[in-house]
């Protein structure tokens, strides 16, 4: 499990949006993988296992959030991610790329991210999130389309 961990992680940020809430979900979701232990099959992907409970925990907070704050995801601009600091342009870029991404629907968002920021194949993400693979390509290509247009539209703005 500690091995996986740091990607777990990773994987609750992109979910959550914010550190804090990625640090409870991992918390829920290592805890919940530990009661859970015996229902994994060796043999199988850890990685695999986790990241589908953890998606699972986070629809399920986000269904009981909705339903007590009528809320749920948080602006990108709310997240309090470490800077490495590589230099201005690249910060200014990353940080438009991860505006864009995270204003993607969720199941586009979710796609992305396992593919590739994680580095899943098409047919490990379907797997994760519990869809054809079909769907997965579906998703990617239209995150794809949608940001090549922002991009675009961008550039043409600054100019």
């Amino acid at each position: 499990m500690a091995a996986v961990y740091p990607r777990l992680w990773r994987y609750a940020v992109a979910l959550t949006g914010r550190k804090d809430w990625a640090d409870d979900l991992v918390q829920t979701t290592c805890l919940r993988a530990l009661d859970k232990a015996e229902q994994f099959e060796p043999g199988t992907h850890l990685d695999r296992w986790m990241f589908r409970m953890a998606q699972r925990v986070w629809l399920n907070e986000l269904r009981s959030r909705k339903v007590r704050t009528g809320g749920g995801l948080v602006p990108v601009e709310d997240i309090d991610l470490p800077d490495t600091s590589p230099g201005a342009e690249v910060n200014i870029l990353a940080r438009d790329v991860l505006n864009r991404v995270n204003a993607l629907p969720e199941a586009q968002r979710q796609a992305v991210f396992l593919v590739y920021v994680e580095g899943y194949a098409y047919k490990e993400a379907a797997e994760i999130m519990e869809i054809p693979i079909g769907t997965v390509m579906s998703r990617l290509a239209a995150a794809r389309k949608r940001l090549n247009t922002d991009m675009a539209e961008g550039k043409a703005k600054a100019t």
